[in-house]
């Protein structure tokens, strides 16, 4: 008989634990074999891992995640926050929206353009010594027509400028949360749907409200004070200024609504831009050649330029240039701008906070 004790089972030794010391590090290809071994027999229970340790290798980082236990601000700051980060990027993009040079340098022409009746005005008293040229001052100075052409002309208003403005403003201004995925950081925040879509509107309004309705302001105070009016000048334009001030906030407020829903159905500010002119353009278009065919002005009520068009010449009190009654511009125009609102809305909710 053996006794328990006496037997040895080679197999049954405890394994040799490589130490750090131990690991081989390969100068040629600058890593370090890390290697791992476990013992057995006693103390089993206590074994560790032993891994090599190199300080150019990296930090293991402990993160502890700790609830806000602050005071939140108001909510009229988170909304403000959401406003400056759209407004704000056309001047600096630092902590701002980035808005490429060439959106910015676009913006920058149309609102120059926008301001050239205001040279000719400028001109005009120049030339004939203060008293103004009465040519010039036909041509440029303050009536009806020229109210209306200053928000409302086709050429170049809505034809080169306005629409333009709106594409590159609103393209991105939901679209680019769908894509990048931004609408979580949103979302996680404190910050409703309502606040959210209200915020990205009146940020889109207030840069086309800049250039065009500020312009028209800056016109009418231009030829006023370059020409030396009175107040009874004043008085006599005023109801016509305020026709066409309304009407440039009719445009920017539909304009608006337009381009924000088109940015809300679609993940490329491409879609939105080009959705736009084509809705702007295209359906201009087709209401024309419908008039030259069958000599009716009945399908400009589908153009929401004209529809607004129609809906300026009222208001300033020129004679319209449509046969159709400006009842159907004017329920045009709400149609336009309550069914954008409603799929700007739907969109919005859809919205969900992990990235889509």
């Amino acid at each position: 008989m053996f006794d328990e004790d006496e037997i040895v089972d080679d197999s049954l030794e405890p394994e040799t634990v490589q130490t750090a010391s131990e690991n081989e590090v390969d100068s040629e290809l600058g890593q370090t074999r890390m290697e791992v071994a476990y013992g057995a027999g006693d103390g089993d229970d206590d074994a560790k891992a032993v891994v090599a340790r190199k300080a150019s290798m990296g930090v293991l980082y402990e993160q502890i995640y700790r609830p806000w236990n602050g005071q939140l601000g108001p909510r009229w700051v988170r909304n403000y926050a959401i406003f400056r980060h759209h407004v704000y990027g056309i001047f600096s993009s630092k902590g701002h929206r980035h808005y490429n040079p060439f959106v910015r340098l676009s913006i920058l022409v149309i609102f120059l353009t926008s301001l050239t009746p205001i040279a000719m005005i400028f001109l005009s008293v120049t030339i004939s010594g203060g008293e103004g040229s009465d040519w010039l001052n036909r041509m440029w100075g303050v009536n009806r027509y020229n109210l209306w052409g200053q928000v409302l002309g086709y050429f170049p208003r809505n034809l080169c400028m306005w629409p333009l403005l709106t594409a590159l403003v609103v393209g991105g201004m939901i679209s680019d949360d769908r894509k990048n995925g931004t609408s979580a950081i949103y979302f996680s925040r404190p910050v409703t749907r309502t606040d959210y879509t209200a915020m990205k509107y009146l940020s889109s309004a207030v840069v086309l409200g800049f250039v065009i309705v500020f312009s028209y302001m800056l016109y009418y105070t231009s030829a006023i004070v370059f020409n030396g009016e009175g107040w009874a000048y004043l008085i006599d334009t005023l109801p016509m200024f305020l026709g066409g001030l309304l009407a440039g906030i009719l445009l920017v407020i539909t304009y608006t609504s337009i381009g924000m829903a088109l940015s809300s159905v679609s993940q490329s500010r491409f879609f939105a831009a080009i959705g736009f002119l084509a809705i702007i353009f295209g359906t201009k278009i087709v209401a024309l050649m419908i008039e030259l065919i069958f000599e009716t002005t009945i399908f400009y009520i589908f153009s929401p330029y004209d529809s607004l068009a129609h809906l300026g010449q009222w208001l300033i009190g020129i004679p319209a240039n449509y046969e159709h009654s400006l009842a159907l511009s004017i329920i045009s125009v709400i149609i336009y701008n309550a069914a954008s609102i409603g799929l700007l809305i739907t969109r919005v909710r859809s919205l969900e906070v992990t990235r889509e």
